[in-house]
């Protein structure tokens, strides 16, 4: 159990327990919020209990229904089906009331000031900040105020509602933080039914309270909104048990931003191939990039929950992927630097060899593949000269290709330098599965000239180039420029035109194919990035 599992278990009855994963929908969700939606779900699930997906929709500025779309869908394909999908915005008529309440009781106030002037009056971490003129209107006036602020009478900005808590308060965030604000656009829930929208603070432990969520969990940066939420909670005259709020740290990856708001800039700004580009760490992009459920599953419960905060290695992200994948992925055979082999003595045309699509799994079964006297092999899996260890195809020495025959080097065929065919010889008793089958050291992929099929390679390495992207200033200066590398010499088996889900090119790394027809590089085989 981690820390918050245990906390649960030890404070209350489990048949009461009811969790939330709260998102606002502007942006894209990222492997940060999965590590939440993991935590979330999970412990809801492991007790048979239930968990909302709520879209903490308060400010229509920055929201979009597409964002809903993407996080339900984010959601689903992590395996978590919520109790309920709710929005904040369905309780704007209880949190109006709930505010009207705190200036009934002389608890919150209108304030006309500018955003400049309360800045200024909110002091510091070490100085105590002062009352705003406007902190001692009447409760009558303020209720009308409200109201005629809810109807829309006054413009953008010009009114806001305060708690009126305690301007010396040595936690900055109770010197009478705003609770609603004039917004006049067009709500993706509600239209224009609303001109005034609650605060994050407002709204989210209220609705904690109304879908009676016992537990609310959250990263550490609202550690210090912790006393505010309760202070909400304790004052709007709540009849029902409040919830309780407990703090995690938040998940950091070096090599990449774990922001929104850096995110959208990226993708506003054309760094890259939008919210779903493989190289970002959004759920939708590692999705496109190949990643799965279980291995970011496996990943978050090996960082674990504690309230410690560190930077986690991209390495482990990738070892889990390699993990998963080793076990679920079929083979197939792509060559992605190709150069021609020439079998001379071939004189058969097309042949088909059996492969076998999984060697760790029987049920996975076999297919046939064709082969003929001119394949594409690795331009790296030849040298004209090489020593003993070298174990692939070099002039003079033998390598086994996979599913097919032990081919012998004789010759090269050069265009200056580069060497653009290598003749060989097969022996025609060597064939894979015979009874004669001989041995050699190395055995290396191919695909058959006349049958491969031309695709091209998105190959993919860090986004950014330092393993904290901020540490320079702007985080946009460390984008690495070879981020992406294309790759349109790649040629494949026929079952590429099949492809299902990310698999394993021989020797190669892990793939899959694409929404718009190329191929996506998913990981090495080895740990480590290219380069």
């Amino acid at each position: 159990m981690n820390f918050i599992e245990e906390k649960i278990v030890e404070k209350m009855n489990l048949d009461k327990l009811r969790l939330r994963f709260p998102p606002e929908p502007n942006g894209y969700l990222h492997i940060g919020h999965a590590k939440s939606i993991i935590l979330n779900f999970g412990l809801a699930e492991k007790y048979g209990r239930p968990c909302n997906l709520r879209f903490d929709d308060t400010n229509p500025m920055s929201e979009d229904e597409n964002y809903v779309k993407s996080i339900i869908n984010d959601v689903r394909w992590l395996g978590f089906n919520p109790d309920k999908i709710v929005n904040t915005s369905d309780y704007f008529d209880f949190l109006y009331e709930c505010a009207n309440t705190l200036i009934r009781k002389g608890l919150a106030y209108i304030d006309d000031s500018t955003s400049e002037e309360i800045a200024s009056l909110k002091g510091t971490p070490t100085s105590v900040g002062k009352n705003s003129p406007y902190r001692d209107r009447s409760v009558e006036e303020n209720l009308d105020l409200f109201n005629r602020m809810r109807l829309g009478e006054f413009e953008e900005g010009s009114k806001i509602l305060r708690a009126k808590i305690d301007m010396a308060s040595p936690n900055m965030i109770l010197r009478d933080p705003v609770i609603y604000r004039i917004i006049n656009t067009t709500h993706h829930n509600t239209g224009d039914t609303w001109k005034i929208y609650p605060m994050y603070d407002l709204a989210h432990p209220l609705s904690d309270y109304i879908e009676g969520i016992t537990d609310s969990l959250c990263t550490l940066e609202f550690e210090v909104h912790r006393p505010l939420y309760m202070w909400i909670l304790e004052n709007c005259d709540l009849e029902n048990d409040l919830p309780e709020e407990t703090e995690f740290s938040r998940l950091n990856i070096d090599y990449t931003v774990m922001s929104k708001r850096k995110l959208k800039r990226l993708v506003d700004e054309g760094y890259v191939d939008g919210w779903d580009d493989p190289r970002l760490p959004t759920i939708s992009g590692l999705k496109r990039r190949g990643y799965t459920p279980e291995s970011i599953k496996d990943f978050c419960d090996r960082v674990g929950v504690t309230r410690k905060e560190s930077i986690v290695s991209h390495l482990l992200l990738e070892e889990c992927l390699r993990t998963d994948l080793n076990v679920r992925s079929n083979r197939m055979m792509g060559v992605m630097d190709p150069v021609k082999l020439v079998i001379t003595n071939w004189d058969k045309g097309t042949e088909m060899v059996e492969v076998e699509n999984n060697p760790g799994d029987e049920k996975a079964g076999k297919r046939m593949i064709p082969f003929s006297g001119e394949i594409w092999i690795e331009r790296e899996d030849f040298r004209e000269e090489a020593n003993r260890k070298y174990h692939r195809l070099k002039l003079g020495g033998e390598v086994r290709l996979k599913g097919g025959y032990v081919v012998k080097a004789n010759d090269v065929v050069k265009n200056g330098d580069e060497i653009v065919e290598i003749h060989c010889t097969y022996d025609p008793m060597s064939k894979s599965g015979m009874t004669l089958d001989r041995k050699v050291k190395g055995t290396i992929h191919w695909v058959s000239v006349e049958h491969g099929v031309n695709m091209i390679v998105n190959e993919y390495d860090k986004l950014f180039i330092n393993e904290n992207p901020d540490k320079d200033g702007d985080f946009i200066t460390n984008i690495n420029p070879d981020s992406l590398i294309v790759n349109d010499k790649a040629v494949f088996e026929p079952s590429v035109v099949d492809m299902k889900g990310t698999v394993q090119m021989m020797r190669k790394g892990y793939y899959i194919l694409d929404k718009n027809g190329t191929i996506n590089k998913t990981v090495s085989l080895k740990e480590g990035w290219n380069g």
